[in-house]
């Protein structure tokens, strides 16, 4: 590993004057305020009995400001080294992020949608697996658990968004102390619940079950809020407090993964995932928002949850379909890069990559930036880390072990159990 000094201190504050001028050039980018609906949308659509289209328009921004401000960041970066081209992709992100939302409501929306963060049936870094895949395959598998089969007939646990507040407030003050986010109670918001940069929202007539608790821990708190405050700390990168779109496939796949390594996970809400990705899909082959809406419907009964669903799908995009908004591929997606980089990292012994992960707001790609400026003394190491990112014994150990089920011929192994279990008759649960 290289040491000693990368940069002069002229081409350090070079380096740290551009990653200042992009921070200020993605704050007008907010792409979800930009793609968000009149909190009247869902009330119209069951007054027409969910067979009109929404009628919905959006502002566009323009995106000219931003282009300047990347223009001129771009003009302090000249070199070759991981720093350098870290800022210059954090530029392009920007600059397409802000044509965006200069093109709302349009199928060129969809088309930058894309290339920002991908489709369903783009190919991932071993150019062979696809979201869609995943996405079906998850589908297929869970679709056949019902509720029963695995609560054991028991009760689901539910909490309102106050009893929710109430059960997770003392962990997210044990984990963050001081730095705690407020935990707000609202009584309009499109998800059931949401994290910003100080803060975590919940929607007042949202009912929550025992594992949203867990989850929203996990995933909120502990990833997403924890990297926006390790992103703060970093005083003389503060670029990695911003959560611009090329942060977005690893800031979810590492939320959704933390789900799956706590325990915190369920089928429900892997297949809610999984769904999404199928029911992009369907909006880019043609299905307007009202097929998609029925697609939810037809998985849930919730009129609710399936309208906020399709509206994640066509929202910024066209309620006529053929151009959705694709941002919701990438927690699938992220989750299959984020999972296979852990094991690659276990392998190579670099668990100090695991962790500098948790640095701010960055992707995968970024981290020979994040060591170089580790080393140069431009950034520090995170404060805030999940507890199983803190203590790594339990995710070493599982990673080497997944990482040799690669080599197992699975499909020889179902054939065989397959075989076994053809003599074996379905025994109830004691319950039934």
């Amino acid at each position: 590993m290289k040491t000693g000094t990368e940069f002069s201190p002229r081409e350090r504050e070079r380096l740290v004057e551009a990653a200042a001028a992009l921070r200020e050039a993605e704050r007008p980018v907010r792409m979800l305020r930009s793609v968000a609906w009149p909190e009247g949308a869902y009330d119209a659509f069951m007054k027409a009995k969910a067979r009109a289209l929404p009628d919905v328009t959006y502002t566009p921004i323009d995106p000219a400001p931003t282009h300047e401000r990347t223009a001129a960041a771009r003009r302090l970066i000249a070199g070759s080294s991981p720093v350098h081209h870290w800022l210059s992709r954090v530029a392009t992100v920007i600059d397409t992020g802000a044509n965006m939302v200069g093109a709302v409501g349009t199928r060129a929306f969809h088309d930058l949608s894309a290339s920002l963060y991908g489709a369903p049936t783009k190919t991932l870094t071993d150019n062979m697996t696809r979201p869609i895949d995943l996405a079906r395959a998850l589908d297929d598998v869970l679709a056949g658990f019902s509720h029963e089969d695995l609560h054991l007939n028991e009760a689901p646990v539910t909490y309102t968004a106050e009893e929710l507040v109430e059960q997770i407030r003392p962990d997210v003050t044990a984990h963050f102390g001081a730095a705690a986010p407020r935990l707000e109670i609202v009584y309009h918001l499109s998800a059931k619940a949401i994290a910003g940069g100080k803060y975590i929202r919940f929607r007042r007539d949202a009912i929550f079950s025992d594992r949203d608790c867990a989850q929203l821990v996990q995933h909120e708190a502990f990833v997403h809020i924890g990297t926006t405050l390790n992103g703060h700390l970093q005083k003389q990168m503060p670029l990695l407090a911003a959560g611009h779109p090329g942060t977005t496939r690893t800031q979810e796949g590492l939320a959704v993964f933390a789900e799956i390594i706590s325990g915190a996970m369920d089928p429900s809400r892997m297949r809610r995932l999984a769904d999404r990705v199928i029911a992009i899909q369907m909006s880019i082959d043609g299905a307007d928002f009202i097929e998609v809406y029925n697609f939810f419907m037809d998985r849930s009964g919730d009129s609710r949850q399936s309208f906020e669903n399709a509206r994640r799908v066509v929202r910024g995009g066209l309620v006529t379909g053929g151009a959705p908004f694709t941002k919701d591929i990438l927690y699938l997606e992220g989750l299959l890069r984020v999972h296979n980089f852990l094991r690659v990292a276990v392998q190579l012994d670099r668990l100090d990559c695991i962790r500098l992960l948790f640095s701010g707001k960055l992707d995968i790609e970024d981290l020979p930036a994040i060591c170089v400026m580790v080393q140069e003394g431009m950034c520090q190491f995170p404060k805030y880390l999940p507890p199983w990112a803190r203590d790594l014994r339990f995710l070493v150990s599982y990673l080497a072990y997944s990482s040799f089920l690669n080599q197992v011929n699975l499909a020889k192994i179902r054939e065989h159990y397959t075989d076994v279990l053809r003599h074996a008759p379905t025994v109830p649960t004691p319950d039934e």
